[in-house]
Formats: C-alpha cells, sequence, structure tokens
C-alpha cells in the first residue's frame, strides 16, 4: 500500500476491458471456514499452504534482485512473468498491459488474466498490486494479496465451475509509486469497458501480524458477500479507514465502479478496543514491518491470510458462479 500522496492525471490507451493473527472469540480456530457459508454457496476451500509457496517464490525473486520486488527492477519483472507463467498453465488468457504514461520511468507491465466463460457484460475484477517498496521483499506489502489473488485463480480454473458472469484477475504495476498501474488501466478503458465492470475488489496487505480484519466500503453492496463471510467467522470487520484512497480500489471508485476489498492494516496502530475484539498489541502497528526490510516471510500471518484467501473465493462463487 502506498504512502498519502497526489496521484498524477494520465492519458488514454486501449486496453483489455509465520505469524498466526488472534483470533476472535467466535471464529472457528481451526481452518477460518464457515460450514454454513461453504454449504451455502459451495466456494472451494483455497489452500493457504498453496498461497504461502506463491509467497515463497516472490520471496526468492526479492533475493535473486537486489532484495526487492519495485515496479522498475528486475525483481518485478520477474514477479510478473512468475505469475504470468501459472495463469497460462492453467488456461487463462493473459496480457501484459505496459502503462505508457504516468507511471515511474522503466515500471514493469501490469498483467491482466480474464477467465474465459461467463456472460462480458458482467464482469468481476479482483485485483492486488505486485510490485513492492525498495526497502524490501514487500511479503505482506503486497506479497500476500498478489499471492493469495494468483491461488484463488488457480482453484477457479481447476474447479471449472460453470460461470453466470465474467471474472477478470489484475496485478498491478508501480502502486508504490501513486497507484499508477491501476489508474492508467481504468483511464484506458472505454466508456463502454467501464459500464460492463460491476464491481472492483482489492487486496492490500492481508496478513499483517499484529493485524485486524477491515473492509473496503464496508456498507456497500459490493462488500456484502465479503462483510457476510467475516461475519460468519464472528470476526466482526470494520471499515478500511486506514486504507481510504491508498490503494488501486481508488482509481476504480473515482471512475463511478463500485468497489470493495480485504485488509488487515499497515502503520497505524492498533486500539484498545480493537486488541479487545482480536486480540494482538493494542498501541503497536497493525504491521510492524510496514515499507520496512523486515516485511519478509516471517512478517506473514498465516490465520488472516486465511480467511481472506477463502473469503476471496466465497465473493468470486458469489458474484460469478452459476
Amino acid at each position: 500500500m502506498r504512502r498519502r500522496f497526489t496521484v498524477a492525471s494520465f492519458s488514454l490507451a486501449v486496453v483489455l476491458g509465520c505469524g498466526t493473527l488472534p483470533a476472535a472469540a467466535a471464529a472457528p480456530a481451526d481452518t477460518g471456514r464457515s460450514v454454513t457459508a461453504v454449504n451455502a454457496l459451495a466456494a472451494p476451500d483455497v489452500d493457504v499452504t498453496k498461497v504461502r509457496a506463491h509467497l515463497s517464490e516472490l520471496s526468492a525473486i526479492a533475493g535473486r534482485n537486489g532484495g526487492n520486488r519495485r515496479s522498475t527492477t528486475q525483481g518485478y519483472r520477474d514477479s510478473v512473468a512468475y505469475v504470468k507463467g501459472k495463469l497460462q498453465a492453467a488456461g487463462y488468457t493473459v496480457t501484459e498491459q505496459p502503462c505508457t504514461s504516468g507511471c515511474t520511468r522503466g515500471a514493469g507491465p501490469n498483467l491482466i488474466a480474464e477467465w474465459p466463460q461467463g456472460d462480458t457484460d458482467h464482469v468481476y475484477v479482483f485485483g492486488a498490486h505486485l510490485d513492492g517498496v525498495s526497502t524490501g521483499p514487500g511479503m505482506n506489502d503486497n506479497g500476500s494479496g498478489s499471492a493469495a489473488l494468483l491461488e484463488n485463480a488457480l482453484t477457479l480454473a481447476q474447479q471449472n465451475p460453470a460461470m453466470r458472469n465474467r471474472v477478470r484477475f489484475a496485478w498491478w504495476t508501480d502502486e508504490e509509486q501513486g497507484l499508477n498501474g491501476s489508474e492508467f488501466y481504468v483511464r484506458s478503458l472505454s466508456s463502454t469497458q467501464r459500464s460492463r465492470i460491476r464491481a472492483y475488489y482489492n487486496f492490500d496487505m492481508i496478513a499483517s501480524t499484529n493485524g485486524g480484519y477491515f473492509i473496503n466500503r464496508i456498507t456497500s453492496s459490493a462488500a456484502a458477500p465479503m462483510k457476510a463471510y467475516w461475519d460468519s467467522l464472528g470476526l466482526r470487520p470494520e471499515e478500511n479507514t486506514e486504507g481510504a484512497g491508498r490503494s488501486d480500489d481508488y482509481p476504480f471508485q473515482q471512475a463511478g465502479i463500485p468497489t470493495s476489498g480485504y485488509a488487515t492494516g499497515a502503520g497505524a496502530r492498533k486500539t484498545s478496543a480493537q486488541a479487545a475484539k482480536w486480540g494482538g498489541t493494542a498501541g503497536s502497528s497493525y504491521d510492524p514491518c510496514y515499507h520496512r526490510s523486515c516485511d519478509t516471510l516471517t512478517n506473514i500471518n498465516t490465520t488472516g491470510l486465511n480467511r481472506a484467501a477463502d473469503g476471496i473465493a466465497h465473493t468470486l462463487w458469489q458474484q460469478a458462479v452459476s
């Protein structure tokens, strides 16, 4: 997730439309999944072990490339290649979208993957930024969102359900420099392409070690399936006020597209009320390694990661699967 600063304007181009989070008192302790939610929608259990395997590969990529995956580096380009290879092998239509204006000079491309089934007039986009800051490998920010999104895409391909609506996955470039990749993508869409996107879901930092359970625009209709899933676990999620306007949902929101998403917190401090509800340490940052060199594989909260990954699947099945 980027720090706050003004997002620049860009020209148009035509493109394709191992910590453990303290459990809430009412939440199931073993898998983080609600039997009621699973039975109601038949959404699959996304294997968090596989999500962590993607994180391990992103960490190794950073290690081979100066210790980071900043958008302008080979570490970012190798991250794109890894995700793209997995998606193509699973049967996705995958497009690299160069950011030809507005992005940091030398930034790598956005990566867009569409599952080739479902109504193209009703598109649900699920996205996460793939780039990180230069000070570390960026495992929570935002390897966590990128890896959970990738495993959800692979799970959808493996399950291959009948699709009612279209699903598009996106991994954004240059988020840490000002939401540049997602801004470029949204500005590149025609008015018709924008109108076909029924909702955009963003996942930026979903494994914070002292985290909470936050949802973007929690009272919106787009957020309803995300909130319903975490409510079913007794987590009592809150509005993601810290992340408002600071991640890749913002350009979609500004374009009039409904948005939501999961987060577990960045540099803001957990309140005593939140610590009482979710556990963890009051007065400490949700992610003490936010934008620091210690944002490594040891900075990943497996319980929160698991609950977010499964909530993504629940939302995807609710919105797009027949």
